[in-house]
């Protein structure tokens, strides 16, 4: 696998070596530009999302060229020959050094793991390399973890139906499959029959996805994890009909420690990705919403605050409707809402960096003041707060509020990632 093309979100990818050195620009090869440009081109959403180019914009700006611009969403995007970019969040580090961006990618893979239905609890970053692997190889040692958690535990067994010609009778004579292979061998049977085997779909999905992250991975960790891995294995034929085994697969009670890798198995060997969004066969994309991403994170994170506290947090709250005629419509969803004593506090995050500007409204948009207005009257609460991440342009800033006039307050607070206990800890405090 190449080593990709890493950018931050919000920077633009040109075709145009004279602007290589401009910052939030990087320049690549022609060929490896169009292969993007038609990459963009086919790559289609669901109706639930936006079109692709709201994330990947494509744009003709006078002098540079053709630009391509990334944003809200991050993750790695691989082309058919090979070629692969990398986006990062963009995170601001109070202007300290962000070598290799290492931090940037440990910052992004905790809050990956705060999403209810990212695949990956048991991960350990301690003595990960995170400077020298890309977000393929480091989800790579994910799915190496989970897999290694599973041997720790023990592959599971069961009855699982088996044919063979067999010098003794056993099971079920497969009359048609006896005859064809025993007429001049009276002494054998054609049978089915049921045995007790680790050679499960579970198992033979497991065993196929480590060998393809084989051929995969460049890094010597992941090659050699992998490897040892597989011993564990070996009584277990590796899956060829994915969509057959997977259709098989039936997590409960006995089968708990399969759930997360299966998850990462239809990743890793239908080319899935994690989001709604879907590309070509020839072309893969591993992307994360920034905006769902973000979200999650501050509610887990707000729980451990705010919790002990005695607050009750509930997060992508469905209880409200905008119109009550005739029966609910426009369902209101607040990403968090706070509740203790009578006291009602609607939270929201934006994935979004604001400017100081007070003539700009700060880059707040009208839609989501609008939007805070609503919830303010339909959970009759006059206490509604903004969340945005904090960006060096505005940290230090003092407390920006809003009043509608008819006891709707708007206040913003900004979350530093980065140190997001103490961030919140600060929010408790100004809700005191």
């Amino acid at each position: 696998m190449n080593k990709p093309v890493e950018i931050k979100e919000f920077d633009s990818i040109i075709c145009n070596k004279d602007y290589a050195d401009v910052e939030n620009y990087t320049s690549i090869a022609q060929k490896d530009f169009e292969d993007l440009k038609t990459f963009i081109e086919k790559y289609a959403s669901t109706e639930e999302n936006a079109d692709a180019l709201d994330f990947m914009r494509l744009e003709l700006k006078r002098n540079v060229g053709y630009t391509v611009t990334f944003k809200n969403y991050v993750g790695l995007i691989q082309m058919k020959t090979g070629f692969q970019i990398q986006v990062l969040p963009k995170i601001d580090f109070d202007n300290e050094a962000d070598t290799g961006n290492e931090f940037t990618k440990k910052i992004f893979l905790k809050m990956l793991r705060s999403m209810k239905d990212f695949p990956s609890k048991v991960f350990n970053d301690a003595s990960l390399k995170v400077d020298r692997m890309n977000l393929y190889e480091i989800f790579i040692n994910m799915y190496v973890q989970e897999v290694r958690q599973l041997v720790k535990h023990g592959l599971r067994s069961a009855y699982v139906e088996m044919e063979d010609n067999l010098k003794y009778y056993k099971g079920k004579l497969l009359v048609e499959k006896h005859i064809k292979a025993n007429l001049a061998h009276k002494e054998r049977f054609y049978v089915g029959f049921e045995e007790f085997h680790q050679n499960r779909p579970e198992n033979r999905l497991v065993k196929a996805t480590l060998e393809k992250l084989q051929k995969l991975t460049t890094s010597a960790e992941n090659s050699k994890e992998i490897r040892q891995l597989l011993v564990s294995f070996e009584m277990v034929e590796a899956s060829t009909a994915y969509e057959k085994d997977f259709a098989k697969v039936v997590i409960n009670r006995n089968t708990k420690d399969y759930e997360n890798l299966m998850k990462w198995s239809r990743v890793f060997l239908m080319n899935e990705s994690f989001t709604t969004f879907s590309g070509s066969t020839t072309s893969r994309a591993l992307l994360f919403p920034m905006e769902s991403v973000y979200e999650s994170y501050v509610a887990k994170e707000m729980k451990k605050v705010f919790g002990p506290d005695g607050w009750d947090i509930s997060s992508q709250d469905e209880g409200h409707y905008l119109f009550i005629k005739p029966k609910g419509l426009f369902k209101m969803r607040p990403d968090i809402v706070l509740k203790k004593g009578g006291r009602t506090i609607i939270l929201d995050t934006k994935w979004k960096s604001l400017i100081n500007d007070p003539g700009k409204n700060y880059g707040i948009s009208q839609a989501d003041m609008y939007q805070m207005y609503a919830y303010s009257k339909k959970y009759e609460t006059p206490e509604i707060w903004l969340l945005y991440p904090v960006n060096n342009e505005m940290r230090g800033h003092s407390q920006i509020s809003f009043d509608s006039g008819d006891n709707t307050y708007v206040t913003l607070h900004f979350v530093d990632v980065v140190n997001i206990e103490e961030s919140l800890s600060e929010l408790k405090l100004k809700l005191q």
